[in-house]
């Protein structure tokens, strides 16, 4: 793999923290005095159970930004044994109500930011997010944050009853807060990791430099990470929104580790227009999100008439789009 430059990043510290409720229910069947009694199962046979009962619930993840003292939160799915799946799911009936009792007015969702804890929100109305594909659930309130959080955008969110309990990293009270500004190495590192995939995937280079591509820029650093790594956008005859793209319009999104001064490609993820229509991707936040020790990374991603979320997670040691919302193949989505 090759190395490009590393430099020192900023870092600002504060402090947070955070809990898990299992939900359950139990299924009635009313009969009519006159109805067939059904035999009662014995010994070996096989009890099939409807879908709404089939599935052990897990934390509701939403993902959003602030503005002001309000924040807008959707939801980006359910976190399940075998990770993050869609929310509300309409197999599983119960959903719709469980959904109904988190977006009541009052309910309290607990904010996270960098990997940890920064503050809470009260939710005050719900509607739908119709500029996601799917329209989904939308979830808005008052936010209080932390005062070293004081200038946080991007959130992402649990219910307070299933965050507060998670007594592992980074969920335990108390971890520090950090907000990190990428640096001129940094960014020059960027474009080098670029220039090389876009010659890997058969793009001409573009007349006016990597640089020119270049949308959007984040450095962060994984709570298992000695140093901040990056993460950038680069679109070619398109913009980082819900726009149409133009004709042979590609979007290249790339991550690079801090290896011994350096920076070493670790995830690319190249959309054609033309294969598999408008995705341009984003980088979200970061958040152990399903309680296995090690960071999830979340993109935010913008096609032609809807957005969509995609879960990054690590699979043998590799960086794969493990969780893609269902309806991102829409071609109404990616035009």
């Amino acid at each position: 793999m090759r190395k490009h430059l590393l430099a020192a990043v900023l870092i600002l510290t504060g402090t947070t923290g955070c809990d898990n409720v299992a939900w359950g229910g139990i299924d009635v069947q009313l009969r009519s005095p006159g109805a067939p009694q059904q035999a009662d199962p014995v010994a070996g046979d096989v009890v099939s159970e409807p879908d709404s009962v089939a599935k052990v619930p897990g934390p509701v993840l939403l993902a959003g930004r602030r503005v002001g003292d309000r924040a807008e939160l959707v939801v980006v799915g359910e976190v399940l044994s075998d990770g993050l799946s869609r929310f509300p799911d309409p197999r599983y009936p119960r959903d719709a109500s469980r959904l109904a009792r988190l977006a009541e007015p009052g309910s309290e969702w607990v904010l996270f930011s960098e990997g940890v804890r920064v503050g809470r929100m009260i939710a005050d109305t719900s509607g739908t997010a119709e500029e996601f594909c799917g329209a989904g659930p939308r979830i808005s309130g008052v936010v209080e944050l932390i005062p070293t959080a004081a200038a946080v955008e991007r959130l992402l969110a649990f219910p307070a009853a299933d965050a507060d309990g998670r007594a592992a990293e980074p969920y335990a009270p108390f971890d520090p807060y950090r907000e990190h500004a990428h640096t001129y190495d940094q960014r020059v590192a960027s474009l080098s990791i670029a220039g090389e995939a876009i010659a890997r995937y058969g793009e001409p280079w573009p007349p006016g430099g990597v640089l020119g591509l270049r949308a959007h820029i984040q450095a962060f650093q994984l709570s298992d990470a000695e140093r901040p790594w990056i993460a950038a956008t680069f679109v070619s005859q398109d913009r980082l929104g819900i726009v149409s793209p133009r004709p042979g319009a590609y979007a290249l999104f790339v991550m690079g580790r801090p290896v011994e001064g350096e920076y070493v490609e670790t995830f690319t993820w190249y959309r054609s227009v033309e294969a598999e229509g408008k995705g341009v991707p984003r980088y979200h936040d970061h958040l152990d999100w399903d309680g296995d020790g090690a960071d999830e990374i979340l993109l935010d991603v913008f096609g032609a008439e809807r957005r969509w979320f995609v879960g990054l997670d690590r699979q043998s040691g590799m960086w794969v789009r493990a969780y893609e919302d269902p309806c991102a193949s829409d071609p109404a989505a990616s035009g």
